[in-house]
């Protein structure tokens, strides 16, 4: 069984690194050795993956997949204990050895033993407790069982390969530069060469033609393609790039927010003022139309009123 991977780490690495993996037994690590166990168990997963554990491990005991972290942090120490056991004992059948499934009622000192038993049979050492298997988490209890999933790989006929990388492409700011490109200080340095040089002795006098010049310019201008490219480190650019800057800042603060909250304050106000007329204007004319009914009330008061206080003196 034969695997090219670019994302595994060599089994050759995993062997150097064996001391690293430990915490205990390194002193001076720095202070990434604490999440060590955290990238052992991701390639722990990885290593149970190639050996298909999902399929002839997980379905048959009925147990469900294990995260990336399962070993790394504690959460249950009898479900975990209990999932190291089972792992370690699939692990060992696979590497060969005769190894009966643990029970979930088994002693745990008894079965700790027994595996570490194996794991010092395939030439592994074993400086630590047994107790610290116990937990059922921790970097030993990850330890024993990449010790063990890379001697399951080696009998199942597992070899890593060397990486297959990718090729890769040139960027398109990486293009191979035409002849015909300049830079901006080649242009000015070939100026300075040139003022810089000898003075003619004499004054140069052409003997051609004016019109057989402008011919030759006009069939040859077609080939004269100079580029002249501009150079990051020139200062003129950089005081192009500052007005650039400087104009767009001056143009976004034009359309502040602030300055949109003022124009609508001020559409308000002027919205107010209109609905203020307009509410005087209802008024008076309510007004007007009030008086008008007193008005009207009061002179129908007074042509009614005569009629009523009249007397008849001709009863007497």
């Amino acid at each position: 069984m034969e695997h090219s991977v670019v994302s595994h780490i060599p089994d050759q690495i995993c062997i150097m690194s064996e001391d690293k993996r430990r915490g205990d037994d390194v002193e001076d690590g720095g202070p990434g050795l604490v999440y060590m166990p955290f990238v052992i168990m991701e390639e722990l997963l990885d290593k149970l993956r190639l050996l298909d554990y999902e399929r002839d491990f997980s379905r048959k005991m009925n147990m469900k997949p294990i995260s990336r972290h399962y070993f790394a942090i504690p959460t249950n120490p009898g479900e975990q204990f209990y999932m190291f056991s089972s792992l370690a004992a699939w692990l060992l059948r696979l590497a060969g050895r005769n190894f009966e499934q643990p029970q979930e009622y088994d002693d745990p000192n008894a079965t700790v033993s027994s595996i570490l038993d194996e794991v010092k049979k395939f030439g592994h050492s074993i400086d630590f407790p047994p107790s610290r298997l116990k937990q059922g988490c921790g970097e030993h209890c990850i330890y024993v069982l990449d010790r063990l999933s890379d001697e399951a790989l080696k009998h199942t006929g597992f070899r890593w390969n060397r990486p297959d990388y990718p090729e890769e492409e040139l960027d398109e700011e990486q293009v191979i530069e035409d002849d015909s490109e300049l830079t901006l200080g080649e242009v000015e340095k070939t100026m300075m060469q040139i003022q810089e040089g000898s003075k003619p002795e004499e004054i140069l006098e052409s003997t051609t033609d004016a019109a057989d010049w402008k011919l030759e310019v006009e069939r040859v201008l077609p080939q004269l393609k100079v580029t002249i490219r501009p150079d990051n480190k020139d200062w003129r650019i950089h005081v192009d790039q500052m007005h650039q800057h400087k104009d767009g800042i001056e143009s976004a603060l034009t359309e502040t927010p602030l300055v949109k909250i003022k124009q609508a304050i001020q559409q308000l106000k002027k919205e107010n003022q209109q609905n203020d007329i307009r509410i005087g204007v209802v008024e008076h004319v309510l007004l007007q139309a009030k008086l008008k009914d007193k008005t009207s009330q009061n002179k129908q008061a007074h042509s009614s009123g005569p009629n009523q206080d009249t007397f008849d003196y001709s009863a007497y």
